[in-house]
């Protein structure tokens, strides 16, 4: 293992490989700090570009994107609240209330942090326990998904801030509305009332893009409106940015651990990803506090880490099984492929150098990355000395620009503009925005698995409950979602007792 840990540090440290590591990261982060211009996009772009490069350089700035778009999605969901990437959905809640309180630095400075701590570890479990996690994840078939994201679902109840009701009700509604499209077993139109351009389904981005900029463009200007004859008074508020100090560090590292054990293990299951995973590590930090989801750094730290953390454990099956886990994996695959890289258990005993020269360039590409968003943080915060009306209409032009940009359909501008205004009519009347996110990113995933496991059971649901792994999710989920209620009775008996008594 030694020899061919050396081997490969020969082939990863050389300077065309540093280069192009360094140009993947900066073109992830950039490509993820955009509203709708996701890194899976500048993948995409980059994969004829790495045709004349050697196997190593062309992973390498593969990776850098792959790694640097997971830490990219913070900025905006920070900044503007508006996240970059899904993956970064659960960031905003906390990251942009954190931003209005004058701690925006120090939001971005965290998140980086826990980026790159999920990055590293789950890079450690990759190369300790790569072959052992990948034989577990391969056991998940279509039941064990389904109830492991419906157990994903359930954090709704952590989401719903002060009412359950609306939030299952908003998270029914985002279940809704993933319906919309072609049916994916019969390929049949579903709810798309003859508009040809509703086949597609109703986009993720632009439902996220509306309900999380609109309502705070509408909000700022009604605001500016109010306040026209008044004379224009600059931000006196000094941002500065700031790494976590040591303290910072040490309190938040049990955190940080979790959620990226939860990164890795989820990544490491083919077709969950991100989402799924910073939402679970985000309802662990809500549970252990309450205070989170009101502009607490741990719910930064928490599904930053976690997003992260998935990179490396989406690697795993690739790897050793040549199972890609989400898009992004599906992008490396090729691009493996097309440089004579087949993944599977061979890889690591034909190319055994090699694979180690793509572990030691993913290490360094997570230490790129910290240091070029921590010095581009001192950049990203003068976006906050731009007068707020300038500022928001900026953003509605990105928000029309990104949603059209996501398809090239005009459908998803219109989508954006509707759900923009349910999110700003939602917001009035006390409905939690996240729960139906949520719905809407576990949808398809819900469907799809359910349906499947149904086929493979002849219609018997029975099937979820002799599999121990769904049995046990599902046992989970159904915990989750009655724990409120039960905790109110114990509460209000113990009142109870205490009057009587």
């Amino acid at each position: 293992m030694f020899e061919l840990f050396t081997e490969g540090l020969t082939i990863a440290f050389t300077v065309e490989n540093f280069i192009f590591m360094f140009l993947g990261s900066v073109l992830g982060i950039v490509f993820s700090a955009i509203p709708a211009l996701t890194f899976s996009t500048a993948l995409i772009l980059l994969i004829p570009l790495t045709f004349s490069l050697t196997p190593v350089a062309a992973i390498s700035v593969l990776l850098g994107v792959f790694a640097g778009g997971m830490t990219g999605g913070s900025i905006s969901s920070v900044l503007l609240g508006i996240p970059g990437t899904p993956s970064a959905a659960a960031t905003v809640i906390d990251g942009y209330l954190l931003a209005k309180k004058g701690q925006a630095g120090k939001t971005l400075g965290m998140s980086i942090y826990s980026s790159v701590f999920g990055g590293i570890f789950s890079l450690l479990v990759l190369i300790l326990v790569a072959p052992q996690i990948a034989r577990v994840a391969i056991k998940f078939g279509s039941p064990e998904l389904f109830a492991l994201v419906v157990f994903g679902l359930s954090t709704i109840v952590g989401l719903s801030e002060s009412s359950v009701v609306k939030g299952l009700l908003a998270g029914l509604f985002g279940l809704l509305l993933t319906t919309v499209g072609l049916d994916p077993v019969m390929g049949l139109q579903r709810y798309t009332f003859g508009y040809v351009n509703l086949m597609t389904g109703i986009g993720l981005m632009p439902v996220m893009i509306g309900m999380f900029a609109l309502p705070e463009v509408i909000d700022n200007f009604l605001m500016a409106s109010e306040n026209r004859n008044k004379p224009y008074e600059k931000n006196k508020q000094k941002v500065k940015a700031s790494f976590p100090n040591w303290q910072e560090m040490k309190s938040t590292f049990g955190l940080n651990l979790k959620s990226s054990a939860i990164g890795t293990f989820v990544g490491a299951i083919p077709g969950t990803g991100g989402p799924i995973a910073s939402f679970l590590a985000y309802d662990m930090a809500k549970r252990k506090n309450p205070k989170v989801g009101t502009g607490e750094i741990d719910g930064v730290a928490a599904p930053e880490s976690a997003n992260n953390a998935v990179t490396g454990g989406a690697l795993i099956p690739l790897f050793t099984l040549g199972i890609p886990g989400d898009s992004a994996t599906a992008i490396l695959l090729g691009a493996l492929l097309i440089h004579g890289l087949v993944p599977g258990p061979l890889l690591f005993t034909d190319n055994g150098p090699l694979v180690y020269a793509i572990f030691i360039s993913i290490l360094v590409i997570n230490v790129m990355v910290l240091f070029i968003q921590f010095f581009g943080m001192k950049v990203f915060v003068k976006v906050l000395d731009i007068p707020k009306v300038n500022l928001m209409a900026m953003i509605l032009v990105m928000s029309v620009v990104g949603s059209y940009a996501v398809n090239l359909n005009y459908m998803d501008v219109f989508v954006m503009f509707l759900a923009g205004l349910l999110g700003y009519m939602m917001k009035r009347t006390g409905f939690p925005v996240t729960p139906l996110i949520l719905g809407l990113v576990l949808g398809y995933t819900i469907e799809n698995n359910l349906r499947k496991s149904l086929i493979y059971s002849d219609g018997s649901f029975s099937i979820f409950l002799t599999s121990p792994v769904s049995l046990v999710f599902l046992i989970l989920a159904v915990l989750m979602l009655v724990a409120p209620t039960l905790r109110l009775w114990l509460k209000n008996r113990k009142v109870k007792k205490v009057l009587q008594g």
